[in-house]
C-alpha cells in the first residue's frame, strides 16, 4: 500500500535535497512512496563553489534561474516531486562580528508567519513523515537554522485550525513522524577515514574530525539507518546536477563508490517527533505507520 504512503523533505536551498538523504528519497521513489521536497529559498545568495564555473558572468547575473534549472534536473533524478517556499536566501554572513543579515532574507521572517506557508505544503500533501534539519542547521547556516525552526511549528500547528485557519491555509492535517537528517555523521565519517587509510588512500576526511575536535560538535542520537547504497550513483547524479555548487573532481567524490557501499551502505536520521509506536533503532522512515497506511 505504498501509493498511501508519503514523504516531505524541507530543506532550505537548491542542492540541500542531493547533499542530504538523496539516496533515502531515491529509495522511496522506487518503492512507490510520494515524495515531495520543499525548499524554502531560492539559493540566490548562494557562493559559486564550482572552481570550474567561478567567473561566469551569465551565472553570476542569472544565479536564481540557474539554480532552479539545476534544481529541475536534480528533481527529474532523483524522480520526487519538488516546490518552493518561495523566500529569499539569507547568505552565510562571515567575520567577526558578523555582519547583519540582509534585509527581507528568510532568517529574518516571521517565525509564525514562514511557517504558515509550510503549514500550506503540508496540508496540501499530507506526509505521514517530514524530514529536516536539528536545532542547530546540521551546521549553522542562518537559512538551516530557519528551517528547522519552521519546521518544528508547522509540524506541531498543521492540524491546529485556530493559529492557521482552514479557510486559508487549507484542510487541516497532522503528520506522524518528524526526523532530523544526520548524514553527516562522527560514525560515519571515521569508518570511511579509516578504511581509505587501511587501503593505502588519502581520506577527504581528516580535516573534518579535526574540525570535530576543535568545536567539540555534539554527537547525535542516530535513531534510524535507511539501506540505500544501491541509490548512491543516483545521489552522486543529482548532487552533480547542482553544477554552480559542486566540484565533480572535488571532496565530495574521492571515496570510491565500492568502499562507500561496503563500508558505510546506510543513511541516518535522528528521530525528533513520532504520534505513533515504533521500536528504535529503525530501518525504515515509516516504521510504525507503513502497517496502518
Amino acid at each position: 500500500m505504498t501509493d498511501q504512503l508519503r514523504l516531505m523533505a524541507v530543506h532550505a536551498h537548491p542542492d540541500d535535497e542531493s547533499s542530504k538523504g538523496a539516496a533515502t528519497m531515491a529509495k522511496y521513489v522506487s518503492e512507490g512512496v510520494d515524495v515531495l521536497v520543499v525548499t524554502c529559498t531560492g539559493g540566490e545568495r548562494g557562493s559559486i563553489l564550482n572552481p570550474k564555473l567561478q567567473g561566469d558572468a551569465y551565472i553570476e547575473e542569472h544565479i536564481h534561474e540557474v539554480r532552479k534549472k539545476e534544481m529541475d534536473e536534480a528533481r527529474e533524478i532523483l524522480g520526487v516531486k519538488q516546490e518552493w517556499l518561495g523566500f529569499v536566501d539569507s547568505g552565510l554572513p562571515e567575520g567577526d562580528p558578523l555582519p547583519p543579515l540582509p534585509e527581507g532574507c528568510f532568517a529574518l521572517e516571521d517565525v509564525d508567519h514562514a511557517a504558515g506557508e509550510l503549514v500550506r505544503k503540508i496540508r496540501a500533501f499530507r506526509p505521514q513523515v517530514i524530514t529536516t534539519y536539528d536545532e542547530n542547521g546540521g551546521y549553522p547556516h542562518p537559512d538551516h537554522i530557519m528551517t528547522h525552526k519552521i519546521s518544528m511549528v508547522a509540524f506541531e500547528s498543521a492540524a491546529d485550525t485556530e493559529k492557521y485557519p482552514e479557510a486559508e491555509y487549507g484542510p487541516a492535517y497532522q503528520p506522524q513522524k518528524l526526523y532530523y537528517n544526520q548524514g553527516f555523521n562522527r560514525p560515519r565519517t571515521e569508518a570511511l577515514h579509516q578504511a581509505m587509510l587501511d587501503r593505502g588512500l588519502e581520506s577527504p576526511y581528516g580535516d573534518w574530525l579535526k574540525r570535530w575536535e576543535e568545536f567539540g560538535m555534539k554527537q547525535r542520537t542516530l535513531t534510524t539507518h535507511i539501506p540505500c547504497a544501491d541509490f548512491y550513483e543516483i545521489r552522486d547524479k543529482a548532487l552533480i546536477a547542482h553544477a554552480t555548487q559542486i566540484d565533480p573532481d572535488g571532496g565530495w567524490f574521492k571515496v570510491p563508490m565500492e568502499i562507500q557501499k561496503e563500508v558505510w551502505p546506510t543513511e541516518e536520521y535522528e528521530l525528533a517527533k513520532a504520534l505513533v509506536d515504533t521500536s528504535l533503532p529503525e530501518d525504515d522512515l515509516f516504521a510504525g505507520i507503513r502497517d496502518n497506511a
